[in-house]
């Protein structure tokens, strides 16, 4: 193996490279998940709207109801109407004109309630054309936030192509024993593989690191690897003495 400082220079300098390349891919990684979160808000306007325009047909529906019953109401106050002059009898007479006033009566409530049909479909209308021009200005906010999660995932996959060039170049001065060593502990410890040790601390996991352990760190016989998180570790040149 090659001189072991110069290779656990090399592998810091992977690392900061591999350490950019974890954060990237964890901003990539919540991309589809913004882009899905402005896309259910968006489709929760446009249901609302769905809703509004639902209960103005409706009430439209129950204004043409309401007519029906009206009408059919008058034809039957007309008949009794048309009766009146067949009677024979006071009694029947008075009888008759109860029902005329009863008739009259239920169609009276029956205007009364198309009137306020009237009202609400009219209140519906308001509310429908606003929540419209509510969601035109919205789409166009959403389409922007959208364009805005777009650009930036294009953005982070140029600076990953970037960044893999860049390692590409870093890999060739790394043995090829060591760089499968790193590779897993990469894999398995969140995009860190590699730590230095300060103030006899692990910075990758903050245990303690023992003095016997820094200093077979300074003798760069062999890879040192934490007892707690298994990194790799190295000291930083301030820190040798």
């Amino acid at each position: 193996m090659a001189d072991l400082k110069s290779q656990l220079h090399s592998l810091v300098k992977l690392q900061k490279v591999d350490s950019q390349i974890h954060a990237l891919k964890g901003e990539k990684a919540q991309g589809p998940d913004a882009i899905k979160a402005l896309d259910a808000a968006f489709e929760e306007k446009k249901q609302r709207l769905a809703a509004l325009e639902k209960q103005q047909l409706d009430l439209q529906k129950q204004k043409k109801d309401r007519e029906l019953e009206l009408g059919t109401k008058e034809e039957a106050t007309k008949k009794l109407q048309s009766q009146i002059f067949q009677l024979k009898t006071n009694k029947e007479y008075q009888a008759m004109l109860q029902q005329i006033s009863d008739s009259k009566a239920d169609a009276s409530v029956i205007e009364d309630k198309i009137l306020e049909s009237m009202e609400l479909i009219d209140k519906s209308k308001i509310e429908v054309e606003n929540e419209k021009k509510n969601l035109q200005q919205e789409e166009k906010g959403f389409a922007e936030q959208k364009k805005q999660v777009q650009d930036k995932l294009k953005l982070i996959d140029d600076k990953l192509a970037q960044l893999q060039a860049e390692r590409s170049k870093i890999i060739p001065e790394i043995d090829v024993k060591l760089l499968p060593q790193y590779q897993r502990i990469l894999d398995n410890r969140d995009g860190l593989a590699i730590v230095s040790v300060k103030n006899n601390s692990c910075q990758g996991c903050n245990m303690h690191v023992p003095d016997q352990v820094i200093n077979l760190i300074k003798m760069y016989e062999k890879i040192i690897t934490c007892e707690v998180c298994n990194r790799m570790l190295y000291i930083e040149e301030d820190e040798t003495s």
